[in-house]
């Protein structure tokens, strides 16, 4: 009996074990069935978070429109999902725990993967891959390479990945300083450098060279460390969302956006004047404020930005109204006689009467583009005051005629130079230009604008 009695509760142990492990599968199994993922709940709420921060590169407001590199590729994935994209924006400490805390459903600031970070989250795939580069003074002709960066002080914000790279080289023995800030932009530093505050930082290359229209006292030395992956970010075990995010990447990629969006921000950073962009900004101070009351009314009336007026005027005279060209034109807006004529202007050099009237012809021929999206049409109405709406009409047709988008900026980029070889423009209406002229001019406008723009968010 007793031998029968010890097989009775081994059996009944047995299957009381066994009623146990059925329960703990069931729990976890409705428990995955009432913990919904992310993307089922963006799906139907109709709308999507994106944690950030509010700086030059990631997201801020101009003149109460939402602005930003990481905005615009948010902008774009919330549009692909079919959804509203809401923005929180926080310190760039506080970024990984509003994740966790569910404050967001994923981040978008210019990050780097990080493995220090892959415990807790996860990371999309790059969407760029850039380099960390030592900035310093471009007096300060002694930093040349890494070892140059012994017993130096290379300020960083805390916690970036700016900070991992140097933490990585000493302990490779390289004996660098680390002043660490806390919450610092990238370019809050470098303008400390060009103020000659701080010897060194740290940047990406694209931030670094953007950087250097607003603060061209700075210099770019080198790279240091291995490339930098940008990714965003989503909360660990994420996996149905993270697809979706790479899966938009890829095609961003493929279609042209992603190059759209980054020219936005960080077109042409690779072309870089010293000489001028400081006279530009000494001009910005020294002259610029006598002429500003009256290029505001006249960007106001006929519905411009005043920085593009500014910056138009400046590319075209320096803000000099007695400026006089080989070819003719004359005054602050630097008007043709004919132009002149047509805008009821008899004296080009009258400050005021030029402004207005360089201003309603800039109108006029924006308003011929109609149908072209902006910024586009702006660039083309520019390219036009500059060679003439009849050859940027003449490289459309030569745009199209190769299968291309007539009405895009990128594209007429490539074509307008086409108007100086004679093999493209006799077969034009207008005739032979110096085609790279309305380039050069549209891009170099776009550079002071924006200049102008930064200190206004600064």
């Amino acid at each position: 009996m007793r031998v029968f009695s010890a097989r009775m509760k081994k059996s009944d142990g047995q299957r009381a074990l066994i009623l146990l492990a059925v329960f703990l599968i069931v729990v976890v199994y409705i428990g995955s069935c009432l913990r919904r993922d992310t993307l089922d709940v963006i799906m139907d709420k109709k709308e999507i978070t994106f944690l950030t921060v509010n700086n030059a590169h990631c997201y801020y407001t101009y003149r109460d429109r939402p602005m930003g590199f990481e905005y615009d590729l948010a902008k774009a994935f919330s549009a692909s999902l079919g959804v509203r994209l809401n923005v929180v924006t926080s310190s760039w400490e506080e970024l990984y725990s509003n994740l966790r805390a569910g404050k967001g459903d994923f981040i978008a600031a210019n990050l780097s993967f990080s493995v220090s970070r892959g415990a807790s989250v996860e990371f999309s795939e790059d969407y760029l891959v850039t380099e960390h580069q030592v900035i310093v003074h471009k007096e300060n002709a002694g930093i040349k390479k890494l070892e140059d960066l012994n017993g130096r002080t290379v300020h960083v914000r805390r916690g970036s990945g700016y900070e991992e790279t140097l933490e990585e080289l000493r302990a490779k023995n390289l004996d660098i300083r680390i002043q660490r800030w806390e919450d610092m932009p990238a370019e809050d530093l470098i303008k400390m450098v060009g103020d000659k505050e701080i010897d060194a930082t740290i940047a990406e290359s694209h931030v670094a060279m953007l950087n250097r229209r607003y603060t061209p006292d700075i210099k770019i030395a080198f790279p240091i460390g291995r490339p930098q992956q940008m990714s965003w970010v989503v909360r660990k075990g994420e996996r149905a969302l993270l697809d979706k995010i790479n899966e938009f990447l890829r095609t961003i990629k493929k279609d042209g956006s992603f190059e759209r969006i980054y020219a936005k921000y960080y077109g042409k950073v690779e072309a870089f004047d010293y000489v001028d962009l400081k006279k530009y900004h000494e001009r910005l101070e020294e002259r610029l404020p006598k002429y500003r009351p009256i290029i505001e009314r006249a960007a106001h009336q006929y519905g411009f930005d005043w920085r593009l007026i500014a910056a138009m005027i400046y590319q075209e005279s320096h803000f000099d109204p007695e400026a006089t060209s080989f070819t003719g034109v004359e005054g602050i807006m630097q008007l043709t006689l004919d132009t002149a004529g047509d805008m009821g202007i008899k004296d080009r050099k009258n400050v005021h009467k030029s402004i207005m009237g360089g201003a309603r012809y800039l109108r006029e021929l924006y308003n011929k583009f109609d149908g072209v999206r902006d910024p586009d049409r702006l660039y083309l109405a520019l390219a036009s005051y500059n060679v003439g709406r009849g050859h940027v009409m003449d490289a459309q047709k030569l745009a199209s005629e190769r299968g291309l988008d007539p009405s895009s900026w990128m594209v007429l980029e490539q074509v307008l130079p086409l108007l100086s070889y004679r093999k493209h423009y006799r077969k034009t209406t207008y005739g032979y230009c110096r085609g790279s002229e309305p380039v050069k001019y549209v891009n170099r406008i776009r550079t002071y604008y924006d200049i102008l723009v930064r200190e206004a968010i600064r």
